[in-house]
């Protein structure tokens, strides 16, 4: 009797992962089908996803998830309350953000770059709408065409245009801007100047693989690195550049607004195999050389740094650069005598291109007396969200670093920070059993959401990244994910997702992400809501959430299920269209999955259609 009653719980749940499945596949296609991709009128991928589905299978969908401990029971989700109904915003806020405001900065002082820098807010001041899009916005072109052009009504912002006309960074074309691969310091093309680089540097054998680029521009340097399977976290402040952030982004780029100003850069230390300014303008020999010491801190052992511009070939330069040659001068003596004492080995001046290598270990730093070097004592090199910038050195680990191996094999490998216990609670084996989980888990999403692989989502993050195993299960040359570490997770997990070859940041999502809104397509959260529970409003969450994602972009959410009842219903007043689904191993396991879609609508417009 009790095998009989089993067999037909297993049908029973086996009908309903069947349903669900079917159910969200014909679900997105219904969404794709009035998708503005590019400046096409239709979608070829809804098409694509016609042809593997058939919709008439099921024809009364029932999307809710079945949630009271025996298979088959729905979600209640009725209350007495009213769901709220979120309105847009002015359309004077359509590219807000919320902790770069340029009003708000100009409130706080000037002296190193303090106004740049990450300002959010008050309580009282933080909007409670929904950021519009402005009019004649489309879905950005898919990669690598979005590398070279993007929808003039995306990011209608001329200026660059105008002042970088002669450098090659960006031209206006009748509807569409094209991004050509110039620069500052390499008018003739990125790949001209990465040839350059590579010249020293190991870029093409997976040896790099992480990059920083201070004052990034338009990231045709990130950009153009990707082919090389380097992937460049670039940043640059809001200021008179307007949009170019903005433009990196738009282009499949990942970039954050950021800036070198008196607050630790939000990367954990010895996280970048290479670092790399072209004309930012950093003053790099100033305040004792903190800046260079920042770049130091996040540089990993054996990686490179690369200056090119000024002062790197004054002599030749500074007429042309309307400099006098004795202060250019003496900021190149300054550089020189901070990596020194940085212990970085020049490995090459040619032309404005200088390449300094850090080295390996403190044996390896001849010369450099730590007892009387200004070392930075007592304070964790990861502990870095709104901590002042020091000008110290940070020590070398106690532990020897160990080189990584080459991306890609390093994407999956056991990461030194876990190989040698340096993460408390994360042994090899639960490292080896998260990555195991993941991939079990994306390839439920792939079922639920057939449009992941298509190359329609490209600019990818994950809110609560762990361990980065989301991103390495989904790693794809057509997508990139921005893993962020809340700081108040349980374990510091950032520097292992560096070792990875993958990118990230730190953030308290209390507060607004440093980028412009509409600039992912896909957002990831695994158990998000519960770790803030109690620490911020869902509301505010959700807000930020909805004003850096994309119209049409989507959603997955995955939590207990009587948190996502709570965000699902917020959710239907934000212009999302969202269904629950249960996890993958059937509706007894309390954790569920949300998924969701926004709407596409526009500044003045009150419904999801033009």
């Amino acid at each position: 009797m009790a095998n009989k009653m089993n067999a037909g719980n297993s049908r029973t749940r086996s009908s309903i992962s069947i349903f669900i499945v079917v159910g969200l596949c014909c679900f997105f296609y219904l969404l794709g089908a009035w998708q503005k991709s590019g400046f096409g009128k239709g979608d070829s991928i809804a098409v694509e996803i016609t042809k593997q589905t058939d919709c008439g299978v099921v024809p009364n969908l029932n999307f809710e998830t079945h949630h009271s401990g025996e298979a088959g029971a729905t979600i209640d989700e009725s209350d007495n309350t009213e769901t709220k109904v979120f309105e847009p915003c002015d359309v004077k806020y359509t590219d807000y953000t919320p902790c770069q405001d340029q009003r708000r900065a100009m409130t706080f002082p000037r002296e190193s770059m303090n106004y740049r820098e990450r300002h959010c807010a008050p309580e009282e001041e933080k909007l409670h709408c929904l950021i519009p899009a402005p009019k004649g916005y489309v879905t950005p072109f898919p990669w690598p065409k979005s590398r070279d052009f993007v929808p003039y009504a995306n990011a209608p912002y001329k200026s660059l245009t105008v002042e970088k006309a002669v450098q090659n960074w960006i031209q206006y074309e009748g509807n569409v801007f094209r991004f050509p691969g110039g620069g500052t310091q390499f008018p003739q093309g990125a790949d001209k100047y990465i040839d350059q680089l590579a010249s020293v540097i190991p870029i093409d054998n997976g040896t790099v693989r992480t990059a920083l680029d201070t004052g990034c521009g338009v990231a045709s340097w990130g950009a153009y690195l990707l082919k090389r399977n380097v992937i460049a976290m670039s940043f640059a402040p809001r200021d008179s550049h307007e949009a170019q952030v903005q433009f990196a982004l738009e282009r499949g780029v990942p970039a954050v607004i950021g800036v070198l100003g008196t607050i630790k850069l939000p990367y954990p230390s010895r996280a970048f195999d290479m670092a790399h300014c072209s004309r930012c303008l950093i003053p790099w020999g100033a305040n004792d050389g903190m800046y260079m010491m920042e770049v130091d801190r996040v540089l990993r052992p054996g990686g490179y740094w690369v200056l090119s511009g000024p002062p790197i070939n004054w002599k030749n330069n500074y007429i042309s650069w309307q400099r006098p040659k004795e202060e250019l001068q003496e900021e190149q003596r300054k550089i020189e005598e901070i990596a020194k004492q940085l212990c970085w080995e020049k490995k090459s001046e040619k032309g404005e291109i200088a390449i300094w290598r850090k080295r390996m270990d403190t044996d390896s730093c001849p010369g450099r007396d730590e007892s009387t070097a200004n070392m930075c004592e007592g304070s964790n090199p990861d502990d870095v969200w709104y901590k002042k910038m020091e000008a110290c050195v940070t020590p070398y680990p106690e532990v020897a670093v160990k080189e990584l191996k080459p991306f890609p094999e390093r994407l999956n490998s056991v990461p030194p920070l876990v190989a040698s216990g340096s993460v408390s609670g994360i042994s090899v084996e639960a490292y080896l059993e998260d990555n195991k989980l993941w991939r079990k888990h994306v390839k439920a999403y792939k079922k639920i959401n057939k449009l992941i692989d298509s190359g329609r989502y490209r600019n990818i993050m994950d809110m609560n990244a762990g361990l980065g195993s989301f991103a390495a299960a989904i790693d794809s040359p057509k997508l990139w994910v921005m893993n962020v570490v809340p700081t108040i997770a349980e374990k510091n997990t950032l520097g292992v997702i560096y070792e990875r070859g993958l990118i990230g940041i730190y953030h308290d999502w209390c507060e607004a992400f440093s980028t412009y809104p509409r600039t992912y397509d896909l957002i990831h959260a695994n158990g998000l809501f519960s770790l803030y529970k109690n620490k911020c409003d869902i509301e505010d969450i959700l807000l930020e959430m909805d004003r850096i994602l994309r119209p049409e972009g989507a959603v997955i959410l995955r939590d207990e299920v009587d948190v996502l009842v709570k965000v699902k219903k917020l959710a239907n007043g934000m212009r999302w269209t969202a269904k629950m689904v249960d996890h993958e191993d059937g509706p007894l396991v309390p954790e569920k999955i949300l998924v969701a879609v926004k709407q596409y609508w526009v500044g003045n417009s009150t419904s999801s259609a033009e």
